[in-house]
C-alpha cells in the first residue's frame, strides 16, 4: 500500500515537472526558439542582414557541436524595416504566433522601445539589442540585458581621454537632432561636468541634411579643438571631409560606435577621423587569427565579407548561448535569468571589453576603445577606456 502511494506521488511529481517544462514558452525537450526583429529592407539593412546572418551562423555551429544542454537553438528573424509600425507587427508575430523564448539582437532604439510593453507582459526577455541607448537597460527590468558600453559611456570616455591625455580645451558637439543625438549630448555634458569644464559650442542637424558647411563654419568660429560627433555614416563623412577641405586641420573629430563603420573608414578623405569602438573590425587581414577565421567562415557561407554588424550578431548569439548553457537542462525563464546573471568576465573572439552581469547588473560593460582611420581602415589606438 505504502509502495503504491509512493509510486502515485512520484508519478504526480513527474507530471508536474513535465507540465512546468511544457509551459515554458519556446522551449521543448529538443529545441529553444528565439526571435529577432531587425532591418532586412530599410536604411539599416546593412546591419540587420549581416547581424542576423552571423547569429544564425553561430547557432548552427553550436547545434552541430551538440546543441545547448541537449537542445538545438532555432532563430526566427522578422523584418522591421527600421520602422516602428513594422517592428510592432514583427514583435506581435514573434510573441503570439511563434511564442519565442527570448528576443535577441533586435535592431533600433525606437523599435525596441515600442515592443517592450507587450514583450515584457508576455515575459519575453530582450537580449543584447543593436542599440546603445540607455533605455536598453534602464529603468531596471529583470528581462532587459544589454552587453556593451552605451553611446553616452563611449562619449564620456572620449572626452576624458582627449582632455586628460591629449590636452584638448575647447570641446564641442555636432549631433543629429534625434534621440540618438541626445545620448551624445548627455555624455558630453556629464563628462564635462565631471572634469569641471564647459562645452564651447553645439551644432545640431537633421539626419537628412546634405550640406554641413554652416555648422562646420559655426564650430570653427567658436574655436573648437575637439568635436564629438553624434553622427552615423554619411553625416560623419560629409562634415569631416568638408572641414578638411576648408583647411580646418587643428581640430580632432571623434564619433561613437555608430560611426565606427567600415564604410566610414574606407571613404575617401577620412584618414585621421576617430571613433569609439567596442569590437575589432573584421578585416580579412586582421592580425587576430580568430577574426581571420571568422571572416573566412562568414564569406564562405554568405559569399560576402562580414561588416561590423556581423561581428555584433555573432557575439550576441554566443553570449545568449552562454546564458542558456548556464541555465542547465531544466530551462525555465527563471533559470535562464540566473544563467545570464552568472556570466562573469566573458570574452569574445573579437577582443572586446569583458562582459559581466549580476542580479542587479543589466549592462555588461561600460568601457570602449579609441580607433582611428589610417590608410582607409580602422586602427585601434588605445586599450579599453573608462571615464
Amino acid at each position: 500500500m505504502h509502495r503504491r502511494v509512493a509510486m502515485i506521488a512520484m508519478a504526480a511529481a513527474m507530471a508536474l515537472a513535465a507540465d512546468a517544462s511544457a509551459q515554458t514558452r519556446g522551449v521543448t525537450k529538443t529545441e529553444i526558439v528565439l526571435g529577432m526583429h531587425t532591418d532586412l529592407s530599410g536604411v539599416a539593412a546593412t546591419y540587420g542582414v549581416t547581424s542576423s546572418n552571423a547569429a544564425r551562423m553561430r547557432f548552427d555551429e553550436i547545434n552541430e557541436a551538440g546543441g545547448i544542454n541537449g537542445r538545438k537553438a532555432r532563430l526566427i528573424v522578422e523584418d522591421n524595416g527600421y520602422q516602428v509600425p513594422k517592428a510592432v507587427q514583427a514583435c506581435n508575430k514573434l510573441i503570439n504566433r511563434d511564442k519565442v523564448f527570448a528576443f535577441l539582437g533586435a535592431l533600433g532604439t525606437p523599435m525596441n522601445n515600442a515592443c517592450f510593453k507587450d514583450q515584457f507582459a508576455a515575459e519575453v526577455p530582450n537580449l543584447f539589442p543593436l542599440s546603445a541607448a540607455r533605455s536598453m537597460y534602464e529603468p531596471f527590468n529583470r528581462l532587459k540585458f544589454y552587453s556593451a558600453a552605451t553611446y553616452t559611456d563611449q562619449i564620456r570616455s572620449a572626452v576624458n581621454y582627449f582632455v586628460t591625455e591629449r590636452g584638448k580645451k575647447a570641446v564641442c558637439v555636432m549631433y543629429q537632432d534625434t534621440d540618438f543625438g541626445k545620448e551624445i549630448i548627455d555624455g558630453a555634458e556629464l563628462q564635462a561636468k565631471k572634469l569641471n569644464i564647459k562645452l564651447v559650442e553645439a551644432a545640431a542637424h537633421k539626419p537628412t541634411d546634405q550640406d554641413f558647411t554652416a555648422p562646420i563654419t559655426r564650430l570653427r568660429q567658436a574655436g573648437c579643438d575637439l568635436i564629438l560627433m553624434g553622427t552615423i555614416v554619411r553625416d560623419s563623412i560629409v562634415p569631416y571631409v568638408t572641414a578638411r577641405k576648408l583647411g580646418w586641420t587643428d581640430v580632432d573629430f571623434v564619433g561613437s560606435s555608430a560611426a565606427y563603420d567600415g564604410v566610414v573608414g574606407a571613404a575617401q578623405g577620412m584618414d585621421g577621423f576617430y571613433a569609439m569602438g567596442i569590437t575589432e573590425m573584421p578585416y580579412p587581414a586582421s592580425p587576430v587569427p580568430a577574426i581571420r577565421a571568422f571572416v573566412e567562415r562568414y564569406k564562405q557561407r554568405f559569399n560576402v565579407d562580414p561588416n561590423i554588424g556581423a561581428v555584433y550578431g555573432y557575439i550576441i548569439a554566443d553570449l545568449a548561448a552562454t546564458g542558456l548553457k548556464n541555465a542547465g537542462p531544466d530551462l525555465t525563464l527563471d533559470s535562464f535569468i540566473r544563467g545570464l546573471e552568472a556570466i562573469k568576465g566573458y570574452k569574445d573572439i573579437f577582443n572586446s571589453p569583458e562582459i559581466s552581469f549580476g542580479p542587479q547588473i543589466r549592462k555588461g560593460a561600460d568601457s570602449s576603445f579609441l580607433a582611428e582611420v589610417k590608410g582607409g581602415r580602422w586602427t585601434r589606438v588605445t586599450q579599453p577606456l573608462g571615464f
